[in-house]
């Protein structure tokens, strides 16, 4: 009997330590044989995260699971990422947007799983972000808007654009345009706007989350005034006056020659100056004939000298005697030339009229083909003026003389001389010569096919 009881017992001992030994399935906190740690959770989206973690110990398994619930388990959603010790990283994708969720990193062996620190993170609300750029380029009836959409947090922008209106904050229920979808910089064309109006535009990015709106940018269309003469129209656009250095200025450099110094300030009362040059069609229009050596209407007029283009303007000013309000033409004074070509108080401070690329604004020697060109065929400046640089050298109003270092307002030139100011460059010029502050001169009767006129328009 005793030796049954013995038995027994020896039994019992075993199977109590077997109990002891036994472990559950999912490994505890204090049970851990793999150290497993949840880490960062970072490049949050809309729809997309990425959880980083680490393995201290061989495993079979590791990952990542989560749920909107704290403390998620391999029950929930998980994705694996390979075996073995060391960093990973788990990308989990189709999440809601604008929505909590609870991550855990864990690993697996034969001994069961074992989790992470609970990390909590919460998606973004899936709009993309859009940045509204200049407004560049402004006529009286178009403007050029740029902008950038610079992110989509991860749901693809499927349009872009711009709007616009006369009141703050434009929506797509206002005039839009699109222009394309994704990322990136884009821009667009507004037209047929309203002249001397302000207009206020943002830029806009769509996606399927919703659409969002830059900031919000006012600018204001150009003041134009149309004249007709016999049959032929052409525009004056409104130049708001200020001051500005006249000269050799910084961006001129060494390129600037002695009779442009010294820089001086001078402060200009408001005028209107031609959108175009003098074209051989109003020219004819007033004239009855045509002394231009390339000859088109829309070319600009040549072989004009100084005096021809007085009796010009005298015709002109009694053909338009009912539609000038009291102002008259002219030709512009040296100061208002330059000051219009370098942009007035809208001025980037280009070399050239409108861009330190001389090509993209004038037809000059190296692409003009040794003969002029339309007007109005390369961009404009900040005022919507075109051609001020190259084409044909515009006569001025000033004799020519010295500068004066003094501050001056409204000058007109030297009271007498010898030899009259014409102004910009020409097609057959280098561009040296094209610049906003190059001074050249030549006499009253002087006239050849690179030398016209652009029209003033004052009190």
């Amino acid at each position: 009997m005793k030796t049954i009881v013995t038995k027994l017992s020896v039994i019992c001992l075993i199977v109590l330590m077997m109990a002891s030994c036994k472990k559950d399935s999912v490994v505890t906190s204090s049970e851990k044989i793999v150290n497993v740690k949840t880490n960062e959770v970072t490049e949050i989206t809309a729809v997309s995260a990425v959880v980083s973690a680490s393995v201290d110990a061989a495993c079979d398994e590791r990952g990542v699971c989560w749920d909107k619930n704290a403390n998620p388990t391999l029950s929930d959603s998980y994705k694996a990422s390979g075996s073995g010790l060391g960093n990973f990283s788990v990308t989990l994708t189709d999440l809601e947007e604008s929505a909590t969720y609870h991550v855990r990193a864990y690993a697996t062996n034969s001994a069961g799983t074992c989790y992470g620190e609970d990390l909590n993170f919460t998606t973004k609300d899936g709009l993309p972000t859009v940045v509204t750029g200049n407004v560049s380029n402004i006529t009286a009836t178009s403007a050029e808007c740029s902008g950038e959409v610079t992110g989509d947090c991860g749901i693809a922008v499927i349009e872009r654009g711009v709007c616009w209106g006369k009141n703050a904050n434009p929506t797509l229920s206002d005039s839009y345009k699109a222009s394309g979808s994704g990322l990136g910089n884009f821009s667009v064309t507004l037209t047929d706007l309203e002249e001397s109006a302000t207009y206020h535009v943002r830029a806009y990015a769509t996606n399927s989350a919703g659409t969002c709106y830059g900031e919000d940018v006012i600018f204001t269309t150009l003041d134009v005034i149309t004249f007709t003469v016999n049959g032929v129209s052409f525009d004056m656009v409104y130049i708001d006056g200020g001051t500005f250095t006249m000269g050799a200025t910084a961006e001129q450099g060494s390129d600037a020659e002695d009779n442009e110094k010294p820089a001086h300030s001078v402060t200009l009362s408001c005028f209107h100056i031609g959108k175009f040059e003098v074209t051989q069609e109003l020219w004819e229009a007033v004239m009855g004939s045509n002394p231009s050596h390339f000859k088109s209407d829309d070319l600009p007029v040549e072989c004009v000298n100084w005096n021809g283009c007085q009796t010009f303007i005298n015709k002109l000013n009694q053909l338009c005697a009912g539609q000038l309000n009291g102002k008259k033409f002219s030709l512009p004074t040296e100061a208002q030339w330059e000051y219009a070509a370098r942009g007035g108080n809208k001025s980037s401070h280009y070399k050239y009229c409108g861009s330190d690329d001389i090509g993209s604004i004038a037809w000059y020697v190296e692409n003009s083909g040794d003969e002029t060109h339309a007007v109005g065929t390369k961009s404009p400046n900040e005022l919507g003026l075109y051609d001020m640089s190259g084409s044909v050298w515009e006569w001025c109003q000033d004799w020519y003389g010295d500068y004066s270092g003094d501050s001056q307002t409204d000058p007109t030139g030297p009271l007498s001389g010898v030899v009259r100011v014409y102004r910009g460059g020409s097609w057959c010029s280098d561009a040296i010569y094209c610049r906003v502050s190059y001074r050249i001169n030549g006499p009253l009767s002087y006239n050849y096919n690179n030398l016209g006129l652009r029209l003033a328009l004052v009190l």
